[in-house]
């Protein structure tokens, strides 16, 4: 029956056979009654090779094919016919093929063992360049909080800012090679499109608001809210859109629009847009837009900064989510970024308004069109009556019939000045109608101080839609409507933290900041110290590596999870402080146990926030927020030329620090204002932009509002290169003569009371 079959059956059915029995019959198979062509005897010498496991076989195969294409060819010379049979031409095509496949599927192999050490790689390089530069803006930190001259902390906030850079540089080009790789894995979760466009817009508001910009989201009400798709990667898309509208444009608005296409039982498509009031593109300018390292213009490039990769990046996220990207632009009108994709519907409904403020009537006035048009819709899609007002003149006169209950107020220095604004809001105290007001970032301090007596809430600009209810909710049943931060339980007993890190710089920044927070910490260097610590002291958090000789964070994590259960103890919060930056990193953590994950490097801020989060416990109080710059307001609008109280507040507490900040930049505001003239007299621009952005820097670090609000606007002039900047120059020249009249008045650094 075995000689009924073919040869090339025999021959692969031999090939499957143990290679002991392969060899045994070699012999069988090269003595049939069919001759064999000289030389193939010699095939018995590979017997003993053929007896190890694997290699016989795979030897076996590979001469399978050709030795029945000898054997054929030898039937044809018996038979006295020269050339072979046509079916072994046929055979030879296959076998070819046969052996393409085979080599296809080695190098296939290759690839995929290629593109696992790229990405190795990459989480490597990742780690190690993250880890020093953790180190560099954690410690410049620290550094800038204690007694440095004007000189120094500008040297400072320029290491700052460098390293910063280079750390957005960084993320950008690992997520450009993970791309190109094919590394990247899109999340499937629920999201609220509304809360995700708008909280774009909210971490680009100070360098918006720095350039006087409106930023507005216009969300339509046809469009569905709760869809399904990877948040983190849209809100990423949007961020390097809306960036860099912001980036490129010097004066008026950028507008975010999410609109309706199409939609379907269970699938819609959205279109989303960024429009700005920028300098625009030529059509052959916009189509080098998506290369990676290219830009439209390369002088542009350098002056505002950047790589090239964030568009090359954004194209390919969304046809990962097989979405499409685009722009629209007209030369000198601005431009108009848009992106179209299909997300799936999600089950899940959309919050409820707070129900004390369904069918009450609001009272909206907003300068800017689009601003009060966005405030409009976010309102009357939730129940509540809406009146928009032109200005707050007819607001008040609206107070007499069908008075409204709340009011909302957008506004600037530039529209509604803190002092006016802060009579208005006094009119409507009395007459029951309490206020929200919304300001941009950069003017908090300035609307803040206008509300302490005049009453009602601030927010900032752009107004986010789940904030202001909850804000409006709360000026009309205080108490009822707080946010979690509000309801965070404050404990006089400071949480235990363990604190692991194998680099010392790393583990000694983290231990200092969490110190000045008033956490009691132990930190230890190694996944096996931290178990050790576990087992002997009772924590309320733990910060975790990753990536640690020995027994890495995920080991170690493991470890403490398998410990809890086998006790019967309750988790204890492991949080990863992890240098990687790679998509998938996240799921990768949540399977190993870690209950959130926070990338290098972190602020106090962050930690303050993540201790609050996780344990309940309210370190806030125990931070000194830098000051944020004041806006652009002439000098006869600020507060108070010299405010204690606030240098008191930069200087964390630290009356002998305060005093000697003020005391030394006074030192030097003689020479600051000679030398300003002399940049203003000689027309050197360039010299006089680093003089003002030299002297507002150091104007942070002291009581002295009025200044550095004049500084602020200076700044911002002659960055756009505005015509008016001469009244700037003059306000600023005038501010330091007050300045330092009110303190020859005040040599003890003046007092809260030295108004202008």
């Amino acid at each position: 029956m075995f000689k009924e079959l073919s040869i090339r059956s025999r021959l692969l059915l031999l090939s499957l056979l143990p290679a002991g029995l392969l060899a045994s019959l070699l012999g069988w198979l090269v003595l049939a009654p069919i001759p064999l062509p000289d030389g193939y005897p010699a095939l018995l010498a590979l017997g003993p090779a053929l007896l190890v496991p694997g290699l016989g076989s795979l030897l076996a195969l590979r001469w399978a094919h050709a030795i029945e294409l000898q054997l054929q060819q030898a039937l044809a010379r018996q038979q006295g016919n020269g050339t072979p049979p046509e079916p072994a031409s046929e055979q030879q095509s296959r076998d070819s093929l046969d052996i393409q496949h085979f080599e296809l599927q080695l190098l296939r192999q290759q690839a995929r063992e290629a593109n696992r050490s790229k990405a190795e790689f990459l989480s490597n390089m990742s780690h190690e360049l993250r880890t020093p530069l953790n180190g560099i803006l954690g410690f410049a930190d620290l550094l800038g909080k204690t007694a440095l001259d004007a000189g120094q902390r500008d040297y400072l906030q320029t290491i700052q800012q460098s390293a910063g850079n280079l750390l957005g540089l960084l993320g950008k080009v690992l997520d450009f090679a993970s791309l190109e790789n094919g590394q990247v894995q899109l999340d499937s979760s629920v999201f609220n499109l509304r809360d995700l466009v708008q909280d774009s817009l909210a971490l680009l508001a100070p360098a918006a608001h720095e350039k006087h910009l409106e930023l507005v989201s216009l969300v339509y009400r046809d469009t569905p809210t709760m869809l399904i798709g990877d948040p983190l990667r849209l809100q990423q898309i949007l961020g390097q859109l809306i960036n860099n509208a912001i980036k490129f444009t010097a004066h008026g608005s950028v507008v975010v629009r999410a609109m309706l296409e199409d939609e379907h039982e269970d699938v819609v498509e959205l279109r989303i847009s960024v429009q700005d009031s920028g300098i625009g593109l030529e059509p052959a300018a916009a189509q080098r837009l998506f290369d990676a390292f290219n830009q439209a213009d390369n002088s542009l490039t350098r002056q505002a900064g950047g790589a090239g990769l964030g568009l090359t990046i954004c194209q390919h996220l969304i046809g990962l989510m097989g979405g499409s990207i685009g722009i629209d632009s007209v030369p000198g009108e601005g431009a108009e970024f848009w992106i179209s994709l299909r997300l799936a519907k999600a089950s899940q409904p959309d919050a409820l308004p707070p129900a004390v403020l369904r069918g009450r009537r609001v009272a909206v006035f907003e300068a800017h069109p689009l601003a009060q048009q966005s405030l409009q819709h976010q309102l009357a899609d939730c129940g509540v009556e809406v009146c928009g007002f032109a200005s707050m003149e007819e607001l008040l006169q609206a107070l007499g019939s069908q008075a409204p209950e709340l009011a909302v107020i957008g506004t600037s220095q530039r529209t509604l000045p803190a002092e006016q604004l802060a009579g208005y809001l006094q009119q409507l105290r009395q007459h029951g109608c309490p206020a929200l007001v919304l300001c941009p970032t950069t003017e908090q301090p300035l609307f803040a101080d206008a509300l302490q007596d005049a009453g009602g809430l601030l927010q900032f600009k752009p107004a986010a839609t789940r904030k202001l209810l909850q804000a409006l909710g709360e000026l009309l049943a205080p108490g009822l409507v707080s946010s979690r931060q509000a309801r965070a339980p404050v404990t006089d007993e400071p949480p235990r933290i363990l604190c692991v890190d194998d680099n010392p710089v790393n583990l000694l920044l983290v231990e200092t900041l969490l110190g000045n927070l008033g956490a009691r910490v132990m930190a230890v260097d190694s996944g096996y110290a931290a178990l050790q610590a576990v087992a002997e002291d009772h924590f309320e958090l733990i910060l975790m590596d990753i990536q640690m000789p020995g027994m890495d964070g995920l080991q170690a994590t493991r470890a403490i999870r398998q410990r809890e259960q086998e006790l019967q103890l309750p988790a204890v919060p492991v949080i990863a402080l992890t240098a990687h930056a790679l998509p998938g990193q996240q799921r990768a953590l949540r399977e190993a146990g870690l209950d959130d994950y926070r990338s290098k490097p972190i602020s106090e801020q962050q930690l303050a926030r993540l201790i609050q989060q996780w344990t309940g416990k309210n370190l806030l109080a125990a931070l000194t927020e830098p000051a944020a710059p004041a806006g652009p307001a002439s000098p006869a609008e600020m507060p108070a030329i010299l405010d204690e109280a606030e240098g008191l507040r930069l200087a964390a507490g630290n009356a002998e620090l305060a005093k000697d900040l003020l005391a030394m930049f006074l030192a030097t505001l003689h020479d600051e204002q000679a030398a300003l003239r002399q940049a203003r007299a000689s027309q050197a621009h360039q010299r006089l932009a680093e003089r003002v952005h030299r002297l507002l820097g150091a104007t942070r670090y002291c009581g002295v509002p009025q200044l550095r609000a004049a500084c602020q606007q200076c700044e911002n002039l002659l960055r756009q290169d505005a015509a008016y900047n001469g009244e700037a120059l003059d306000q600023l020249d005038s501010a330091i003569c007050c300045l330092l009249q009110a303190a020859a008045a005040q040599p003890t650094a003046g007092s809260s009371s030295i108004c202008h």
